[in-house]
């Protein structure tokens, strides 16, 4: 369903709708103005009667253009050309002043609800158009209502552009796809007169079922790619135990130093407690050193000793 709404100024420019400016009122006053003169004088109505109706037709001429405008001048339905900006005057009741052509950029918005991609998901997207007339003359004669025209152009483009492109493209390559609409859009309109400047994608909106789907894929991958990173730590860290340990071995005073550093690390904070596995204590020599790091750690915290037993 196409979302475009043209204001009415502009639709009031585009169409007939009489337009009033201070010279035409000008105009208009000053015969009225000379009959009122010739009444006091004479003292016959005739004379504002005949005023005022040569000012109705007079203020017909006078017509005004904006800056930015052009205005469409048919001679008894003939197409005599293009006027403005600015004062120009046309002959009343043969002439006519069809259209007014903004040549400004416009914004459209425009966009294609539920429209399948070529992978078969349905999306919504909402899309703004940059477009100006480059020819009044054929926006005005070779096209009826060219605003809308233009519009629909538009929203045809987008829903031929997103059935043929997939979810993933259309997620990740916005710039070629609105480059793409630019081009087809541009094609579709010059021969009206009018040329598109760009074209934005705003938002494209996926189910929420999707949605969710998408999350899950994406967080699964993060974890797995946080557990390959884990695993090769752990290869890393294999290898420099590996490393370490022939170092150990062939040096006895480096594994006790390693030792008591360990128990250096593990009991450094009041009250710690460390367990360390039975074979550790045989292979690394630290019986000794966990009972006099014990009996310093009683020494410091101010315990007593057990009892011996009785027999």
């Amino acid at each position: 369903m196409l979302a475009i709404t043209i204001p009415n100024r502009e639709r009031n420019r585009a169409g007939t709708q009489p337009r009033p400016n201070i010279v035409a009122i000008f105009v208009l006053v000053v015969p009225v103005l000379i009959g009122l003169a010739g009444v006091i004088t004479t003292e016959n109505p005739v004379w504002i009667i005949s005023g005022a109706v040569l000012g109705l037709v007079l203020m017909q001429s006078p017509k005004v253009a904006k800056q930015w405008e052009k205005a469409v001048v048919l001679r008894l339905g003939k197409f005599i050309g293009l006027h403005g900006p600015g004062l120009f005057w046309i002959v009343p009741f043969i002439d006519s002043v069809s259209s007014w052509i903004d040549q400004r950029v416009i914004t459209t918005s425009f966009a294609a609800e539920q429209t399948l991609t070529s992978d078969t998901v349905p999306v919504n997207v909402d899309a703004v158009l940059f477009w100006m007339v480059y020819d009044a003359e054929k926006a005005a004669l070779e096209v009826q209502q060219y605003q809308d025209a233009v519009s629909w152009a538009a929203q045809t483009a987008l829903r031929d552009i997103i059935g043929r492109t997939s979810l993933s493209d259309l997620l990740r390559g916005r710039e070629k796809i609105e480059e793409q609409l630019q081009e087809l859009i541009d094609a579709r309109c010059n021969p009206w007169g009018v040329t598109v400047q760009s074209v934005e994608m705003r938002d494209v909106i996926i189910p929420d079922a999707l949605q969710d789907a998408m999350s899950r894929e994406a967080q699964a991958t993060r974890e797995k790619a946080a557990r390959i990173i884990l695993g090769e730590a752990e290869v890393e860290i294999a290898k420099l135990f590996q490393t370490a340990s022939i170092s150990y071995h062939d040096n006895p005073t480096a594994l006790h130093l390693r030792a008591m550093n360990m128990l250096y690390e593990g009991l450094k904070e009041k009250g710690a407690m460390m367990i360390v596995p039975s074979t550790a204590v045989e292979s690394m020599g630290m019986g000794g050193l966990m009972g006099m790091a014990a009996m310093a750690q009683r020494q410091l915290t101010g315990t007593p000793e057990p009892a011996e037993p009785k027999a």
